[in-house]
């Protein structure tokens, strides 16, 4: 049985409590935070145990900060929605955990919504996972820029997500130029018309999906590529506690990391 099936079915290894687990238990209806009568660990792995906690950690984070960012300006507009319905399009989310993040999504748009509390036990339950961190922020990004812009509260918030994070200003201002390129080239809309209509990604979008600038060396250019191949990589993700489903997010973002590394090759010829 899944992570979620076992969530879903009330059958647990682990116990998740604190905000996630009342957020979580908000929408499923299980006194997460509180503690469950009948936990069924029989047969479960500390490891096991240990990986779908941190499943659940960052699907509930994933879902609920999203809907924070996407109201950082005041309203959440159209193209926000549209964006997070992409971003749960890309993980083919049956129709019981569409339903969770969604619910999860406009819990995270309450004024009273603990941003500060979740992001400090995501941290903990990811413990020294930085790429798994790392890949968590590049959602919440992705998902600030779907309207086409960073306004400044948007900006503001994602720093102080940063922050409590510990992820250094200069690693988001990279990932933020990475993904800005990467919109703009239409690579990450759930709309395909819109897609179609939207330009090639330029060779300057390309240098910027792989965090490096146009004076870099071919030796700084592959080191880099690799770096982020590696990072990004699917299954080294989900060892590390990305939920299953979202494979197909990480799977996305290193077809784009590929993509621009062959349109620098090709300009370059090397």
């Amino acid at each position: 049985m899944s992570w979620w099936g076992k969530l879903a079915g009330g059958v647990f290894g682990f116990m998740l409590g604190g905000p996630l687990g009342a957020l979580l238990g908000g929408v499923l209806g299980h006194n997460f935070d509180k503690g469950l009568a009948g936990l069924d660990a029989e047969g479960v792995t500390d490891n096991q145990a240990d990986q779908e906690r941190i499943q659940t950690a960052f699907f509930t984070a994933t879902f609920s900060v999203m809907g924070h960012v996407a109201k950082a300006d005041g309203r959440v507009s159209p193209e926000e929605i549209s964006q997070a319905q992409a971003i749960m399009a890309q993980m083919d989310l049956q129709p019981d955990m569409r339903r969770a993040a969604i619910d999860l999504f406009n819990q995270g748009k309450r004024r009273d919504f603990p941003l500060d509390a979740v992001l400090e036990q995501f941290r903990r339950e990811c413990r020294r996972r930085t790429t798994l961190i790392q890949m968590f922020l590049e959602i919440q990004i992705q998902a600030a820029w779907a309207d086409g812009r960073l306004d400044t509260a948007e900006e503001q918030l994602l720093l102080h997500i940063c922050h409590k994070l510990g992820i250094p200003e200069f690693l988001f201002r990279q990932l933020e130029r990475m993904i800005r390129a990467q919109q703009q080239g239409g690579s990450y809309t759930g709309d395909r018309q819109q897609q179609s209509t939207r330009s090639a990604p330029s060779l300057e979008d390309a240098y910027a999906t792989l965090g490096v600038t146009t004076e870099a060396s071919n030796a700084e250019i592959k080191k880099a590529y690799r770096r982020l191949m590696s990072q990004h990589h699917p299954d080294k993700l989900v060892a590390k506690g990305l939920p299953e489903e979202m494979m197909k997010v990480a799977t996305r973002k290193t077809r784009e990391i590929r993509k621009a590394y062959e349109a620098i090759k090709a300009a370059r010829g090397f």
